[in-house]
C-alpha cells in the first residue's frame, strides 16, 4: 500500500464500488459518512456529518484526493438547501488539505438535449428545479477552482444500474417485482433511447480522474458508458442470467399526474420525465481518448447485476 490517502465522502451505490477499486490499487482509503455501517473492509471509517465544516476539515486532513459522492434525499427543496452547503464544505476541506476534489454529478443541469448528443460541450440549460440547483452548485465548484481555492474536476453520468444500485430505477422498485415474475411498471417509456451508466464503470472513471495529471481539473468529463439503448434492451440482457423474462409496462402519464398529487417522490420523478421523451445519449469519446478507459463487457455487467439483486433482495 502506498502513502496516498483517498478520502470518500459518501459510501452509497457508487462510493462503495469506488472504495473497493482504490483499495485494489493499493491506496489508503478513508470513508467519511454518518454511519460506519457497510464500510468495505480495509478502509478507515470516520463517522460524522458532512454538513459540519469542521468534520469535513478533519476527515480530509492528509488527503491526496477527496471524492464527493454524496446525494441527499431526492427532493428539490432539500437539494437547494443542502447541496451548496456540502459543496462549500468540501471545497474548503480539499483546499486546506491541498487535495484534488473529484465530484460525481448527474446531467440535470444540461436540460433537454434537443436532438444533440450530450457531452462536455453541452450548454448549461436546466429545465427543472433540480437541474437549476445542480447548475448553481457546479458553478460554485468551478468558480472556486478558477480562484485557485481548490483543484477540482467533475465526472458526470446518466442514470445508474448495477451492483449496489438500490436507489436507481433498476433497484428497489424494479427487482422485487422482477424476481417474483411480476410486471415491472415504470414512470417512463421503457423503449426510449437512453444512456444507462453501469456503477463499476462510474467508479472506474472517478478513480481515473483522481489519479490523472493536473490537466483534467477545471472542467467536467462524461464518464465511460456503453452505447445508449432502451431499458427494455438492457433488461433483456438480465433475462438469461435470471432464467426468466422480465416484463415491463409504462404507467400512463395521467395516472402518474394524479398519483403525484399525493406522493412527493412521484412529483420529483415527474419533473425529470423529459429525459425519456427524446433520445438521451451521452457521448464519452473525450474520456475514452484521454484515459484509454472503456466500459466493461455488457453481458458481464448484466450477470453481476442479477447476482447482486438475487442476494440483496432475497
Amino acid at each position: 500500500m502506498n502513502d496516498e490517502l483517498h478520502v470518500l465522502f459518501g459510501a452509497g451505490q457508487v462510493g462503495q464500488s469506488l472504495a473497493q477499486r482504490l483499495l485494489a490499487a493499493g491506496k489508503r482509503v478513508r470513508i467519511a459518512r454518518r454511519s460506519s455501517q457497510g464500510i468495505p473492509p480495509g478502509t478507515e471509517a470516520m463517522a460524522g456529518d458532512a454538513a459540519d465544516p469542521a468534520f469535513c476539515l478533519r476527515a480530509a486532513e492528509g488527503a491526496t484526493v477527496v471524492y464527493h459522492c454524496m446525494n441527499p434525499p431526492y427532493d428539490a427543496a432539500v437539494w437547494a438547501e443542502v447541496l451548496p452547503r456540502l459543496m462549500r464544505n468540501l471545497i474548503a476541506a480539499a483546499g486546506r488539505a491541498q487535495a484534488r476534489l473529484v465530484v460525481l454529478d448527474n446531467l440535470y443541469m444540461l436540460g433537454r438535449p434537443q436532438g444533440s448528443r450530450i457531452d462536455e460541450l453541452s450548454p448549461i440549460s436546466p429545465c427543472s428545479r433540480k437541474g437549476e440547483v445542480r447548475a448553481e452548485v457546479a458553478e460554485l465548484l468551478f468558480a472556486a477552482h478558477r480562484r485557485g481555492e481548490v483543484q477540482a474536476t467533475v465526472g458526470r453520468a446518466s442514470d445508474f444500474y448495477g451492483p449496489g444500485g438500490a436507489a436507481t430505477f433498476v433497484g428497489d422498485h424494479f427487482w422485487p417485482a422482477a424476481l417474483a415474475g411480476k410486471t415491472v411498471r415504470l414512470p417512463f417509456d421503457p423503449d426510449a433511447v437512453h444512456t444507462y451508466h453501469y456503477i463499476p464503470d462510474v467508479a472506474a472513471g472517478l478513480a481515473a480522474l483522481g489519479g490523472a495529471e493536473a490537466d483534467v481539473c477545471g472542467r467536467p468529463w462524461m464518464l465511460p458508458c456503453a452505447p445508449a439503448g432502451s431499458l427494455r434492451q438492457l433488461v433483456a440482457r438480465f433475462a438469461p442470467h435470471l432464467v426468466r423474462d422480465i416484463h415491463l409496462a409504462r404507467i400512463p402519464g395521467w395516472v402518474l399526474g394524479a398519483a403525484a398529487v399525493f406522493s412527493p417522490l412521484l412529483r420529483e420523478v415527474n419533473e425529470m420525465r423529459y429525459q425519456w421523451q427524446e433520445p438521451f445519449v451521452v457521448e464519452d469519446s473525450r474520456f475514452r481518448a484521454r484515459f484509454g478507459l472503456a466500459p466493461g463487457d455488457a453481458d458481464e455487467a448484466a450477470s453481476a447485476t442479477v447476482a447482486w439483486a438475487q442476494q440483496h433482495y432475497a
